[in-house]
């Protein structure tokens, strides 16, 4: 191996690294800080078919990167990496692409905190980490929301007053960009089309969850909005609900409203509804068991997804597949079969042997419908490699490539307003 990339995501207490050779885009080590930040922090990597876990002598974010520089250096890969490429959940409208890192850029980022208060901050604080440890390598921000500066303005504003999009932001961004990136280029290859003329809804079913609508390699439409909390029902997180729900159980709980948002980001989904867990495995097995409360927070999670991938069709010409990816949307064939039954009204149809064929954990992407009717497939997400190839197209200077490997540079779509006048 001559060069590579490491990726880095950030947690509030962790920190996960993946180096994914530039040549063949295989991962050659990959691992975990945990529980930084406390005397319970520990350390684990997997490389050269072998994994090892130790506890974290000095258990900042600064300690976690020295340790993972080290633990390269020992198997010899430290060498290798010609650059660092970070995970930003939230770049708002102000970074649209990948960008290569400086100390005023880090700031920056840190400034976004009051839009992503539980992500960006360890991010900074990683890349500031990162910086210090190999001030020599190259750094680069690759932004989850960067994805979704092409939606058109009337698919990403709420109907709020105009002044608080103008001055306060407050508009739909939309998540779990590199994952759509990578999964809408997948399937284009798998069905054999240019992605420059494709049109997918993908669902995004992991812990954190949402749905987009990618036309031509580019995002028309999301369900995530200004902050993770909206759209569809998650794990632990409601997904949308009424505003009005907020000042209601402020008065009935006496709480704030930021114990409230806790609640819904926190305490709903189907931790909430299930009252014992927020893992779909374990709550679809009870419900399959007849447990009555799992039973409703399973079919209301199907609905939810169903309800809003008809939503997201709105926004395409056509579909020329319907494509489940993350923990759940790779490997859960039962909450796929069931998201399906919901939309019977579309003519999909789901084949059996495929569902439960093709699932992440079994190494298969592929085309889960049946012959002859409308396109479901299930893909493995991969978002590390897309940091990484934005990471090298950055530091390479192929700044067309940094914009969306296989697809047209991002570019919002012009808005041609139309006649309203009654005929």
């Amino acid at each position: 191996m001559e060069s590579s990339i490491l990726v880095i995501n950030s947690g509030s207490s962790s920190l996960k690294f993946s180096l994914l050779d530039t040549a063949t885009h295989q991962v050659i080590a990959k691992g975990i800080a945990e529980e930084l930040k406390t005397p319970r922090a520990n350390f684990t990597i997997k490389a050269n078919n072998a994994k090892e876990t130790d506890k974290l002598d000095d258990p900042s974010f600064e300690g976690a990167m020295q340790r993972l520089f080290d633990e390269l250096e020992e198997r010899g890969l430290k060498r290798t990496v010609m650059a660092v490429g970070h995970r930003v959940v939230n770049g708002i409208d102000k970074f649209t692409h990948p960008v290569r890192l400086t100390d005023k850029i880090v700031d920056e980022i840190e400034a976004l905190k009051p839009y992503a208060p539980l992500h960006n901050p360890p991010a900074a604080a990683a890349m500031r980490a990162a910086m210090k440890v190999m001030p020599e390598l190259p750094q680069v921000a690759v932004f989850d929301t960067a994805f979704h500066s092409t939606m058109p303005e009337y698919a990403f504003r709420y109907a709020v007053p105009d002044d608080w999009y103008q001055d306060y932001g407050v508009r739909r961004y939309g998540f779990h960009g590199t994952s759509y990136k990578y999964v809408s280029n997948r399937a284009a290859q798998l069905l054999n089309i240019p992605i420059e003329d494709s049109a997918f809804v993908i669902a995004h079913i992991g812990s954190g969850a949402s749905l987009a609508a990618v036309l031509n390699g580019q995002s028309v439409d999301t369900t995530m909005g200004f902050t993770p909390l909206d759209g569809i029902v998650m794990c632990t997180r409601a997904g949308s609900v009424d505003p009005a729900i907020i000042p209601y159980m402020m008065d009935r709980l006496g709480e704030s409203a930021e114990e409230i948002v806790d609640d819904l980001n926190h305490r709903s989904g189907l931790l909430g509804m299930s009252g014992f867990s927020s893992d779909q495995r374990e709550v679809s097995a009870a419900a399959t068991k007849g447990d009555e409360k799992s039973a409703i927070a399973m079919e209301t999670l199907a609905y939810s997804i169903a309800k809003n991938i008809a939503a997201m069709m709105v926004a395409l010409p056509r579909v020329d597949a319907l494509i489940f990816t993350a923990g759940a949307g790779e490997n859960a064939s039962g909450l796929r079969a069931g998201i399906v039954e919901h939309l019977k009204v579309f003519n999909y149809q789901i084949d059996k042997d495929q569902n439960k064929r093709i699932r992440g954990r079994n190494g298969l992407d592929g085309v889960i419908s049946e012959k002859d009717t409308p396109v479901i497939m299930a893909i493995r997400t991969n978002e590390e490699l897309v940091i990484a190839e934005e990471t090298e197209a950055v530091v390479s200077g192929k700044k067309a490539a940094a914009k969306g490997k296989g697809a047209k540079a991002a570019k919002r779509p012009r808005f041609t307003p139309r006649n309203w006048n009654d005929e």
